[in-house]
């Protein structure tokens, strides 16, 4: 791995930013912190709601990306959500997300010291109207859904029959798809 010269930048210089090695990188303070890599649990959890959104979606002007799409928060940071589902028109050769309106994080030991700051990160997002956080260690969700500009509701489910309407992008999933092997 390639020595990794940290220095305080903006969102744009940190977006054009190529640190030369494969690791993924969030702009946090204005420095780069390195992400950390995720457990088995975690990624298969990751991979199911990428599927699953993509098979929903399909057709729709919505599509998802993994960790690899960033997500620009107004405040200068950069996040790399599990995943996000970006409603814009974004070209091939972007690498933030042009309309984000859903995040997804699975929780690990690395987000739940700063979940608190990332849920009002991605709340300050005036086109997020969904964030869902799903537990790696059982069927169990946080579900975020925006009222209007500055009102959230919170919902907490547990179970995989348990249904979570994104109605904003004619999306209705069961918890459970999330956590089962794909047919």
């Amino acid at each position: 791995m390639a020595e990794v010269q940290l220095r305080h930048m903006t969102a744009d210089e940190f977006l054009g930013w190529d640190p030369g090695d494969d690791e993924r990188y969030e702009l946090v303070d204005g420095v780069p912190r390195m992400m950390t890599g995720a457990r088995v649990a975690h990624d298969r959890i990751v991979r199911r709601a990428l599927t699953a959104f993509e098979r929903a979606l399909a057709g729709k002007p919505c599509e998802p990306f993994t960790a690899d799409i960033a997500v620009k928060i107004p405040s200068g940071q950069v996040r790399r959500p599990d995943m996000t589902i970006d409603c814009g028109a974004p070209s091939d050769d972007q690498t933030c997300a042009s309309e984000p309106v859903l995040i997804v994080e699975v929780l690990s030991r690395s987000t739940q010291h700063d979940l608190i700051r990332k849920l009002i990160e991605y709340k300050s997002l005036p086109t997020i109207r969904y964030i869902l956080t799903l537990d790696p260690d059982r069927i169990a969700a946080t579900f975020h859904e925006r009222i209007d500009q500055d009102r959230w509701r919170e919902s907490a489910f547990v179970g995989p029959e348990t249904i979570l309407a994104f109605d904003a992008i004619h999306v209705t999933l069961p918890l459970g798809i999330f956590y089962e092997t794909p047919p």
